[in-house]
């Protein structure tokens, strides 16, 4: 059985058990499916369906298209809510974030395996709907990064929850950086658990048919990963530009002030290495409050557990939309496309922490719609 909402397609796979996998299949490939809030508000009712069918065994979510799993939420819809109305934050613009973040904890607590199938560009929120499924699958065409700082926003998604549990320095450096990861970045990172050929979906698909599955979630998700583990591959002549660089990644971020790291990017931007050289151009031309938001943010969330960071994140994500430099960020990136967006403030000496504090401060708006979280 298929049900098609256009923007995302339903499947339910029948299985040599007698049981059922649900598929859900990302259909916007002209805007490398990018997240609208009917596509979100639809997978995730979809999903408590499928949890509490006992027939169903197991999700996979996948994607149309070569290029993108998913490259983020659609931040041109949120702009043009946001450009007609100024100064405000539109009930579209707050409902997405809000139904967005509880689509990810969903996932990342959901009862049943979920395989996700992370082919292409695996960026911002659709990474965010990645990390938490219990089998992430990438492939030697993926691309995984948090690139917001570079919009005005910031890792958001569960971003501030997972890039803070990287070994020290790690997270901050891809937040301020939003430096794509490649799949042998993403295994060496726990960002993925599985490394496929990129034309292995179908035997994946004709493996979960073809299986005897349990009643059981530790027996499928046993099960699954067996399956996973028979297609996966070594990704010969590939390592991990994460790993081979740590050194310089935590020699660049440091502990100390935002003015001493910013001067090291500048530098970090002339090196003769082509990976070190985009990383340090990106922080450089992001948007400077942004990357202050990303840095605290981070170290403010240390001990919160994943539905207090997504509560935080809801807060901070619908303020910061409201902010000049989203605006400005998705204007200069991907509306004229002239890559030079006009930051406010433009340097990062000039944030200062009352500007941060405005973002991060709590109480002012009430009790989290997401407050049920748990």
């Amino acid at each position: 059985m298929t049900v098609s909402d256009a923007e995302i397609l339903f499947e339910t796979l029948s299985t040599a058990s007698g049981h059922f996998f649900g598929r859900a299949t990302l259909n916007v490939p002209d805007r490398l499916n990018a997240l609208s809030l009917d596509m979100v508000k639809a997978l995730d009712k979809q999903l408590v369906e499928w949890a509490a069918d006992d027939a169903i065994v197991g999700v996979l979510l996948d994607s149309r298209g070569d290029k993108s799993f998913c490259a983020g939420g659609d931040v041109l819809g949120l702009y043009h809510a946001l450009i007609e109305q100024p100064g405000e934050v539109p009930n579209s613009v707050a409902e997405f974030f809000e139904h967005e973040y509880r689509l990810d904890y969903r996932i990342h607590r959901f009862t049943k395996p979920i395989a996700c199938w992370g082919r292409g560009f695996v960026m911002g929120g659709g990474l965010g709907l990645f990390i938490g499924a219990s089998h992430r699958i990438v492939t030697p065409s993926s691309r995984l990064g948090m690139p917001e700082s570079s919009l005005g926003l910031y890792p958001d998604a569960g971003g501030s929850w997972f890039l803070t549990r990287l070994p020290r320095y790690l997270g901050e450096f891809l937040a301020v950086t939003g430096i794509p990861l490649s799949a042998a970045d993403a295994l060496f990172l726990d960002f993925a658990d599985f490394a496929v050929p990129d034309d292995s979906y179908r035997a994946f698909m004709e493996a979960i048919i073809g299986t005897k599955w349990s009643t059981q979630r530790e027996i499928n998700s046993s099960r699954l990963s067996h399956l996973l583990g028979k297609l996966s591959v070594q990704l010969s002549g590939a390592e991990s530009s994460v790993a081979t660089y740590v050194d310089d990644i935590r020699s660049v971020i440091g502990c100390d002030s935002l003015e001493d790291m910013t001067e090291r990017f500048k530098l970090l931007a002339t090196s003769d290495d082509p990976w070190l050289a985009r990383a340090g151009k990106s922080f450089v031309s992001g948007s400077p409050t942004s990357i202050a938001l990303a840095l605290e943010i981070q170290r403010r969330v240390k001990h919160l557990s994943l539905a207090e960071v997504f509560q935080l994140e809801l807060q901070v994500s619908i303020r910061r939309a409201a902010s000049h430099d989203f605006i400005e960020g998705v204007r200069a990136r991907l509306v004229d496309k002239d890559g030079t967006p006009r930051w406010e403030p433009k340097d990062l000496q000039d944030v200062k922490s009352t500007i941060i504090d405005k973002f991060l401060c709590t109480g002012a708006g009430g009790e989290s719609p997401l407050r049920d979280l748990v």
